[in-house]
């Protein structure tokens, strides 16, 4: 085992959640600040895309799409390539470019060996049009440390080319991202595409023999019926007088953890703002087990977002201009890009065969208080073993 991976697991064992206590191996502390930084780079990219997408779900796998702006990163150069690596949250001059890559090669090692108890199919991959060529370089680092792999599409037909896209990225997910593309005005002629599948199982399984319709309400004039789980139990919970909420932690078999977090009436927004490391850290430390009866929708749900407009954002100001620098992507001139990402979450009863109650209902204590997740809620999914933020939603709709 290489020290640069001996010091990532060495750190990820002892380390809290994104705070890690100093050891004396000299490579260690930029490994110590992926995980915060990934994090942060995170929520700050699902809090623009939440408001720019105001009245609508919101879904992003941010660990991902860090994965394949770094990976894009390894063509560029001068300007493009510092907006691209500071904007992702990296001190250039306390971590250098190879050791970025060197770290997020170990992370997608780490992320494949732990065991999350999700089931999970992700990856990147560049798409590329009218017969542009990459140069070998950018195409061995690509393999070497993303463990990617750019497909030419011999159609200049758009119509035909985002059916090839559609079709590649359904067979990696076995079927279960079956659309990335429909159309658009003006393909690019390097198309990265990120996606993700994922549903997990839980420690504590809902049954679903209680799944029952119910209400949930978009908003104040307006509901749908959705599936409802329900559970009576032991549940991490915490009430939040500082940010206007109620959550729950849920842990899935394995690595996996979620938290799912209820706004009070009218603090979507509010709540939005204030997530971000110290929050999550906090919430981790005080939710405490309570007996309470919980509803949570049962759903699934995709999002895809062209990342064009949060990226610029962001600070990655060139990427999609005549200013950037991909001279060492391709000797082709011009390059163009589109940068898109495909979420899908499935949140289910997580056991695979129902629990024999021979069809009697769930007794819900009513002594026991109630928390039903019946109007819009956030979802925040982490790997415990990297602290990676594998998924962030916020649910305006599950239906």
């Amino acid at each position: 085992m290489s020290l640069v991976l001996y010091t990532c697991l060495l750190w990820l064992c002892t380390s809290g959640l994104w705070t890690a206590q100093a050891d004396t191996h000299e490579d260690s502390s930029s490994h110590r600040g992926l995980a915060p930084t990934n994090v942060d780079f995170a929520f700050n990219l699902f809090q623009r895309l939440v408001a720019m997408n105001s009245n609508k779900n919101t879904l992003i796998a941010p660990v991902s799409i860090s994965m394949a702006l770094a990976m894009l990163s390894l063509g560029t150069q001068g300007s493009t390539q510092t907006q691209f690596l500071q904007s992702l949250g990296f001190n250039l001059t306390e971590t250098s470019e190879a050791v970025i890559h060197q770290n997020f090669q170990s992370l997608n090692y780490l992320l494949k060996q732990s065991e999350s108890g999700l089931e999970m199919n992700s990856g990147n991959v560049m798409f590329l049009l009218q017969n542009l060529k990459l140069k070998d370089s950018f195409l061995a680092d690509m393999k070497h440390y993303y463990e990617s792999e750019a497909l030419s599409l011999p159609s200049k037909d758009w119509t035909k080319a985002s059916q090839q896209i559609n079709k590649h990225v359904e067979k990696k997910t076995q079927g279960k991202i079956e659309h990335v593309f429909s159309d658009l005005d003006s393909p690019a002629t390097l198309i990265l595409v990120s996606y993700i599948f994922l549903k997990g199982t839980w420690e504590l399984p809902f049954s679903p023999e209680n799944t029952r319709e119910d209400d949930f309400y978009v908003n104040e004039t307006s509901s749908v019926k959705v599936p409802m789980m329900v559970q009576s139990g032991s549940i991490d919970y915490f009430h939040d007088s500082e940010i206007p909420c109620q959550l729950i932690q849920m842990n899935y078999v394995g690595n996996g953890t979620a938290f799912l977090i209820l706004p009070d009436q009218g603090q979507m927004d509010t709540v939005i703002a204030a997530l971000n490391r110290d929050t999550i850290d906090r919430w981790g430390k005080l939710v405490t087990p309570r007996q309470m009866n919980l509803y949570i929708p049962k759903f699934s749900i995709s999002d895809t977002s062209d990342l064009k407009d949060v990226l610029a954002d962001v600070g990655i100001k060139d990427l999609f201009t005549n200013q950037s620098d991909f001279s060492d992507t391709t000797e082709d001139v011009p390059l163009t890009l589109t940068v898109v990402h495909k979420a899908m979450l499935q949140l289910d009863e997580g056991n695979a065969l129902p629990v024999a109650t021979n069809g009697a209902p769930l007794h819900l204590p009513s002594e026991s208080p109630t928390l039903r997740f019946n109007q819009p809620f956030i979802v925040l999914i982490f790997d415990k073993f990297t602290w990676s933020s594998l998924m962030m939603s916020k649910i305006t709709n599950p239906a």
